[in-house]
């Protein structure tokens, strides 16, 4: 019903609709979908007190750019006096002390935020079954996993329960559960947007991404919450996104695809479908070229050494004393540690741990990730070497569609092998997008990743804008 933000603020500011009316039908949504379990808590009092301070601003021309937009939040990004559970039991009881600087800025414009959205486990997963508080179903097919690890961010979007979504995106967690879930999913480039306020689990990986219907309200959020911010180093001071749906100039720039991702092991309908779009570029006057990234078939195995490093320390401070569950029946202070994790930690969070500090540990380190460290760069330079022919490569977004409720779950290298087109972007920087692209025979969404050069969201958003509107099938609810 309010799909599209530009519409919806034109009505508005119009009076045709009011603020309490967009709330009150994403809230009712939101009590439909219950069963889907995308929200972990969801503030009912505050959205409806929002709006009537919002509509005020509105009446009075002072309302910000993201008026009377309601977003939902995945439950890694902290909000003041609200839970963040990051789907953990360690941190079942714990309340957030400040806002994170993404989530502020939406709150700084009069967005208004429905409710923190559930996700794998500290966003460790590519499935959303990681979560303490239960799978999230997906809403084309209640049985399949929405992916993860931003799962119910994509379902709350999907499932018509807010109009944009914020997720984060270590190695495809915006980008995976977009594509099983049929809507857009951006991972600006590293550095764009602040991270400060972001539960870390990989944090030169991690990247707060958004999810929307249509590419405008995606570029909207994106640049609002982009931007250089004093408590976060790693964020960088760059030209803000401005983007507009002109698209007319579109077709100057050159498109790349990697011959290495249409090798075995990606679903033959899939395969279909995004060559079929690559035709479909070509029809339309774009110039299409093979390029290659030799050292990308070696992402995966970099990305899970790095990643679990990196979570191995991060996660080193939840230990029951400075944050976290306390284990009562313990006698010693090791005890203590060891029961506090054991009980707080699900099962893939502690396989992380182990593998990073496996890799970090003083007989292995340079065999695995100080390696690792290497491909990464060698990944990068190829990156750099195929931009220097094209301007945005286009691929698979993942190698399947949507898979069964507890199909992978006793097979972790299988999981994480669904993240063998989104990890490239992760150990690169680069800005990726995934697009709905089609359904397969089974009416299950199929997504196409398209990647862009450092900080040129812009023709990525363009392309993906462009395909969406004039290619047969890319449509937001295709077939």
């Amino acid at each position: 019903m309010f799909s599209n933000y530009k519409k919806l603020r034109e009505n508005l500011e119009s009076g045709n609709v009011w603020i309490k009316e967009v709330v009150d039908y994403y809230l009712s949504n939101i009590e439909k979908g219950k069963h889907l379990n995308a929200f972990l808590s969801v503030f009912k009092e505050e959205a409806l007190e929002r709006a009537e301070l919002i509509q005020q601003k509105l009446n009075s021309n002072t309302a910000g750019k993201l008026a009377g937009m309601v977003i939902a939040v995945k439950d890694v990004l902290s909000l003041k006096n609200k839970p963040l559970t990051c789907a953990s039991k360690i941190l079942e009881n714990f309340t957030a002390l400040y806002t994170a600087t993404s989530v502020q800025r939406l709150i700084d414009e009069d967005a208004i935020i429905i409710g923190k959205t559930n996700c794998d486990e500290f966003a460790m997963g590519s499935s959303n079954e990681n979560s303490a508080y239960g799978a999230v179903k997906n809403p084309y097919d209640e049985t399949r996993v929405p992916g993860g690890s931003s799962g119910g961010s994509a379902v709350s979007v999907a499932a018509d329960m807010c109009m944009t979504a914020l997720g984060t995106d270590t190695g495809g967690s915006v980008r995976q559960p977009a594509s099983f879930c049929g809507v857009i999913g951006m991972k600006p480039t590293y550095g764009r947007v602040s991270r400060y306020g972001l539960t870390a689990f990989a944090s030169s990986f991690d990247t707060v991404g958004v999810f929307a219907n249509n590419i405008n309200d995606c570029a909207l959020v994106l640049d609002v919450i982009s931007g250089k911010d004093e408590m976060d180093s790693t964020s960088v001071d760059v030209p803000a996104i401005n983007y507009n749906d002109d698209i007319n100039d579109i077709k100057k720039l050159k498109i790349g695809y990697v011959k290495e991702n249409f090798a075995e092991g990606l679903d033959k309908e899939i395969y279909d479908v995004i060559n079929e779009k690559i035709d479909k570029l070509r029809q339309n006057g774009f110039e299409i070229k093979e390029i290659h990234t030799p050292h990308s078939k070696y992402s995966v195995q970099a990305y899970y050494i790095l990643t679990t490093a990196e979570a191995s320390s991060n996660l080193a401070r939840y230990d029951g004393v400075r944050y976290g569950v306390r284990a009562k029946e313990s006698v010693t202070i090791e005890e203590m540690y060891i029961n506090s994790r054991t009980e707080g930690f699900g099962s893939e969070v502690k396989r992380r741990i182990m593998l990073g500090t496996y890799v970090l540990s003083a007989g292995y380190y340079d065999a695995y990730y100080k390696k690792a460290q290497k491909v990464r760069r060698l990944i990068k330079n190829d990156f750099r070497k195929a931009f220097e022919e094209v301007d945005l490569i286009i691929s698979p977004a993942a190698p399947s569609d949507a898979f069964k409720i507890g199909e992978k779950v006793d097979d972790p290298l299988a999981m994480y092998l669904n993240d063998i087109y989104t990890t490239t972007a992760n150990l690169t920087g680069n800005p990726a997008i995934c697009i709905p692209a089609g359904r397969d025979s089974k009416g299950l969404p199929i997504g196409l990743q398209i990647t862009g050069k450092d900080f040129d969201e812009v023709s990525v958003l363009k392309l993906a804008d462009f395909m969406i509107r004039y290619l047969p099938g890319s449509s937001q609810f295709p077939g």
